[in-house]
């Protein structure tokens, strides 16, 4: 059977939809400074740009299935897409900071369909034996948004404005929700609603619950982790409430949040494979960026260039693969993929201070290789065994641990970073003493006061430190992506 023209036009709007979406969540962190520049903030208060967004999208994310049976997957998704652009439009014009949170926590509470959605829809656009190619379009264009989104960032907030980071989404979102529109209505389909009912008391539950645990995660660096009461506090309410409300769902009898999917081994397994996939392929992603403009005088955009190659792998990747996947054990292709991984990992796992911009796209490519071998094929698994009625919710899930996976790697790789940073500054500070032939020529032969030379090492044994404790990261997430193997075989074959 035949990928039709309208098949073809819907492909690229969802795409469209989904790749503006995930931008949005990684764009505006290049431009934070500017941000808080315009609107006269401090730092850490700008942060609350991202936060605000991340908070409300985790919040709507395990509603998507409740709220698709109440009104519909396409008028949904039109709606939340429309929505979004118009969110958009308000934080680009925004007059106060306080303004800005506002239009950030409405993207985030509508685009929080877009993505699982986009999905849903494509899957169900594509015959049986394509799902994977839609499943592999859907898969790159995330991933890519994830690392083009600082380099596109950077750019257009060094040639324009912060505000074009918000800007862009116009014509791209008005572009999404006409031909999805027009598709949809020319080939007569009707949404299939019902009147699922409120259940005001799963709703608080998942609010506190959910919020906490994001602003815990986005705060806990700034806050200093659980020194501080704050931090203290809402891990307790993250935990309770988030306990309460799988309690709560578990038994009610029209649940907001299908708790129950997780009985589904290979949802199950998929779900908790991509969430801690996540945190260990999205450390590289926020660390090294975090490295080459702190210590190597990258900027955003060059930083960003070098980085990026690890979508293009993926973009050659995820297409191909999905035409080829309904042939393999995807299980064992997401194996292979965490192999693959880990040996980059190893392989590329040592930069140096001289180490150029090449050879850091290089290993970003390479990882690039593996990473597009297992974000696919556990998307396959995760959905292999559910209904067309659970689709939309089960979509929302996986993207929601999906998030709080990226959210666990951004906050846990930062703390980690610095503490083997320091480990690292000790130890090779230790070894600047008189008793160290290299510190006693370095200076005789160096002018200078002796306070100057000290000064000078002390900046080298940072940078050094700072390189060292890139390192750990890159092996340290290819030693987690290689524990997962185990957890991925315990799920049932996908292609019987």
């Amino acid at each position: 059977m035949g990928i039709s023209l309208d098949i073809i036009l819907a492909t690229v709007a969802l795409s469209i939809g989904s790749f503006m979406n995930v931008l949005d969540s990684t764009i505006v962190n290049v431009s934070l400074s500017h941000i808080a520049g315009d609107f006269a903030v401090a730092p850490t208060q700008g942060t609350w740009v991202i936060t605000s967004y991340a908070v409300s999208e985790a919040i709507f994310l395990p509603l998507i299935g409740w709220l698709t049976k109440r009104f519909g997957i396409v008028r949904q998704y039109i709606m939340a897409t429309l929505f979004f652009t118009i969110a958009s439009v308000l934080c680009g014009i925004s007059f106060n900071f306080g303004f800005l949170l506002f239009a950030r926590v409405l993207q985030g509470i509508v685009g929080a369909s877009m993505i699982p959605l986009s999905q849903t829809l494509m899957m169900g656009f594509y015959p049986k034996d394509k799902k994977a190619v839609a499943l592999g379009i859907w898969s790159m264009t995330i991933i890519l948004a994830l690392v083009l989104g600082p380099v596109i960032g950077g750019w257009i907030t060094d040639s324009f404005s912060w505000r074009g980071c918000f800007y862009i989404n116009v014509p791209f979102g008005i572009l999404s929700t006409y031909v999805v529109y027009y598709i949809f209505k020319k080939r007569g389909y009707k949404d299939k609603t019902e009147k699922a009912p409120i259940d005001i008391v799963g709703l608080i539950f998942l609010t506190i619950g959910i919020s906490s645990l994001q602003i815990m995660l986005d705060k806990g660096n700034d806050l200093d982790w659980f020194s501080s009461k704050t931090i203290v506090v809402l891990a307790i309410l993250a935990f309770v409430f988030l306990t309460l409300l799988t309690i709560w769902e578990w038994y009610h009898k029209d649940p907001m949040v299908n708790i129950k999917l997780f009985l589904n081994r290979n949802f199950t397994v998929g779900a908790l494979s991509i969430s801690i996939g996540s945190a260990a392929f999205f450390a590289s992603v926020v660390v090294i960026p975090l490295w080459l403009q702190n210590y190597m005088g990258y900027t955003a955009f060059k930083s960003g260039m070098a980085t990026s190659t690890l979508g293009i792998a993926i973009m050659f990747i995820a297409p191909i693969l999905g035409t080829q996947l309904n042939r393999f054990d995807a299980r064992k292709v997401v194996v292979f993929g965490f192999i693959s991984f880990t040996i980059s990992s190893f392989a590329t796992g040592n930069y140096t201070p001289d180490v150029t911009a090449g050879y850091i796209a290089f290993s970003r490519f390479l990882s690039g290789i593996g990473l597009g071998f297992f974000f696919l094929p556990l998307n396959t698994i995760t959905l292999s065994e559910i209904s067309d009625r659970e689709m939309a919710g089960a979509s929302g899930l996986y993207n929601f641990m999906r998030n709080i996976g990226n959210s666990f790697g951004t906050s846990l790789s930062v703390n980690f970073w610095n503490h083997r940073m320091a480990i690292h500054h000790q130890d090779m500070v230790a070894a600047v003493n008189t008793g160290n032939p290299n510190f006693i020529s370095y200076l005789h032969n160096t002018a200078g006061t002796f306070q100057d030379k000290l000064v000078v090492i002390n900046n080298i044994i940072t940078e050094q430190a700072a390189i060292m404790g890139v390192n750990d990261i890159i092996i340290g997430s290819g030693v987690l992506i290689l524990l997962l193997i185990p957890l991925v075989m315990l799920a049932r074959k996908t292609n019987k």
